[in-house]
């Protein structure tokens, strides 16, 4: 992307994410300038995929020449850039790396940061292939953070460093959890140790968190550039002491690596140039999660601040595993969170920092159900389906109909019911104390479309193998069917209501959340009612990036998602865009209008603009997790979210195919 003679906001509004299987990442701004706490050249995680430490905030680049000092770097304090760099940048280009081409003077150099695979560190590269006449002094200062990367660093952290062997450790004094490991072997350190105070993160103060930190730097690396070189700054994190220390120092082999798994992970593409983008921009997302002493795999929700949550992985599931061909990984995302199920639920989220499931959700463990289904038909991997994946779906079944956590259970109609007015089970989840924003407890249309699609499954995976069972199931689905159109259906609205509470009073607000009851498999809606809510959902909730949470002519419509952490909150599911919603939309529309060339072409349509915010705004190679609900559609909230990623790449196949 050429950075030109943009305005520094515009540059600002684009950032980057390299990750590496573990949960860790290095995330910034295209002009190296962080703009939040999360981001950083390396943040580790000492249990994969959580317990993240921003370790490495950034460096100072300075390049002397013929006595004249240019900064590379730009940092941002209050009311200014100190130093502003970004002037010197004139392109930045992505691919297993990110790489940022300055021209100072007659010099011109590209630094490149590469993320190794499966391990937490990073090598940063500057590339001096036409150094100047008389030669150049390069200076490297590191600034580092070594704290948990929800919070903010102060100047009375105690950090220390020393050199070990050929490299210099930076740690806690007294240790703390994970040590920082910086090796440069053609510079020589010079021991400088500062504070330097107040860096600002424009994009924490718009989201009315705290918003300045202070960054300890122990020295420098120093080196002299007479001919062309390529210096190389590599640095680990480790939560054991130098154990994890012998990386790998030589870049090319660490970019051997990533252009292997590249083209491993692109393989399904084929010759398809968008999709090639978009299963690069899936794989960030599947990581490796500690279970006792072995690893599984895992979905990471969204970066940079979420976790693996259940409900977020079994919807990304299909999009980001079973349609580029990762059958293996598929597999054991499924049995890593079958194997923490309690209670006949499946986990909504594992803690962040000591790795505790929790329960919290009605429809994670439907998700689970439709995921599970979804591998056996892609892959047919009848063995590992009855032996670790069934067991658990009979017991999430019987479970949700006799009753579970949250009074979860099946009404006298046969849909699930559940919560209270305090409790937020559904993926409209957010809350204040007890104050939930967007309240659906009782029956939510999605969750009885759910329970009526994992009923039909288990009824027709019977069908061909135990008529007692098949019959059995079968006879719930009739009555759940039944019950569903009776209670959902509004024939004078001509949608589905889109819950109703245990008192029997109906909230008819017109939300995405019944385009599942039509996108699932299995729908128990009628081919004119299926066709309806397509078309409601099209004329009220759909925009360019994916579907509204309501409807704009709602008086409880929020269009904006700014300000402080309630204000966002309470827009969160009230009219913010969210573009994983996409993908059951356009399945939704094929089913309802067929799969002719004519109606591929309106469906492609539909997802042009989240194919071209994939490489061009926000953060570049990936989706965000929302947008504002009111023109433009700005991005909001995570800046790469995971299910965003399945539901587009699953949307382009099905248009594609």
């Amino acid at each position: 992307m050429p950075i030109g003679e943009r305005p520094i906001e515009d540059l600002l509004a684009r950032e980057w994410l390299l990750t590496n299987g573990r949960g860790s990442y290095a995330s910034s701004t295209i002009v190296g300038c962080n703009t939040r706490r999360y981001h950083g050249l390396l943040v580790g995680s000492l249990n994969p995929p959580i317990n993240r430490i921003m370790t490495l905030a950034s460096c100072l680049e300075t390049v002397v020449v013929g006595g004249t000092a240019f900064n590379l770097s730009t940092f941002e304090f209050e009311g200014k850039f100190a130093p502003a760099g970004y002037s010197c940048i004139k392109r930045f280009r992505q691919d297993t790396g990110v790489h940022l081409d300055y021209e100072v003077g007659k010099l011109e150099l590209t630094k490149s940061i590469y993320l190794a695979r499966d391990a937490d560190t990073v090598a940063v590269e500057y590339d001096f292939a036409s150094p100047p006449v008389g030669g150049a002094e390069f200076v490297v200062r590191p600034y580092v953070g070594l704290r948990d990367f929800h919070s903010l660093q102060k100047s009375h952290a105690p950090l220390c460093a020393g050199w070990l062997d050929d490299g210099l450790i930076v740690r806690h004094d007294p240790p703390l959890a994970g040590e920082l490991f910086l090796s440069c072997p053609a510079a020589t350190f010079e021991k400088d140790q500062q504070w330097w105070f107040n860096f600002v993160y424009r994009s924490d103060k718009e989201r009315g968190q705290s918003f300045t930190e202070d960054l300890w730097t122990p020295g420098f690396f120093k080196c002299r550039i007479d001919s062309p070189a390529k210096i190389v700054l590599c640095v680990n994190f480790s939560s054991r002491y130098k154990s994890e220390y012998l990386m790998d120092a030589d870049i090319d082999i660490v970019r051997q690596n990533l252009q292997k798994h590249k083209s491993n992970i692109t393989t399904a593409a084929k010759k398809d140039e968008k999709l090639k983008i978009l299963c690069i921009a899936a794989d960030q997302f599947i990581s490796k999660r500690r279970i006792n002493h072995n690893y599984g795999t895992t979905i990471v929700a969204g970066y940079p601040w979420f976790g693996d949550w259940g409900r977020d992985a079994f919807i990304a599931l299909p999009g980001l595993l079973l349609s580029t061909g990762r059958f293996d990984e598929a597999r054991s995302v499924l049995s890593t969170f079958a194997a923490a199920a309690d209670g006949g639920m499946i986990p909504n989220c594992f803690d962040d920092r000591n790795g505790a499931a929790h329960f919290n959700s009605v429809d994670a463990s439907l998700w689970f159900i439709n995921a599970a289904f979804q591998y056996l038909s892609a892959t047919g991997d009848a063995k590992t389906f009855m032996q670790e994946l069934m067991p658990i779906i009979r017991w999430i079944i019987d479970s949700y109909n006799k009753g579970t956590r949250f009074g979860i259970h099946a009404d006298t109609d046969g849909l699930i019911t559940a919560g209270t007015s305090q409790t937020q089970l559904t993926w409209m989840d957010a809350n204040d104390g007890n104050v939930a924003f967007t309240p659906r407890y009782g029956k939510a249309v999605e969750v009885s479309a759910l329970w009526y699609n994992s009923l039909c499954w288990l009824a027709e995976f019977y069908a061909r193998r135990d008529i007692e069972n098949a019959k059995h199931y079968q006879s719930m689905v009739d009555k759940v069917g039944d019950s569903f159109c009776k209670l959902f259906w509004d024939p004078t609205r001509n949608y589905l209501n889109d819950c109703i509470a245990p008192d029997g009073s109906v909230d008819s607000a017109i939300r995405p959340n019944q385009i599942f009851a039509v996108s699932l498999p299995f729908s128990p809606l009628p081919a004119e009612q299926q066709k309806a809510v397509v078309d409601a959902v099209e004329k009220h909730l759909l925009t360019p990036y994916g579907l509204r949470t309501l409807n704009t002519a709602d008086s409880r419509y929020k269009g904006q998602y700014t300000g402080p952490q309630q204000q966002r909150d309470a827009a969160y599911h009230q009219g913010t865009v969210w573009p994983y919603l996409i993908g059951p939309f356009v399945e939704s529309y094929l089913k309802v209008y067929g799969t002719s060339r004519k109606t591929k072409k309106k469906a492609a349509e539909f997802i042009q603009p989240l194919l071209k915010h994939l490489t061009d705004d926000g953060c570049l190679g990936s989706i965000s997790e929302i947008f504002d609900g009111d023109p433009p559609h700005k991005p909001r909230g995570c800046i790469a979210q995971a299910w965003s990623v399945a539901e587009l790449l699953r949307a382009y196949r099905l248009v594609n195919s």
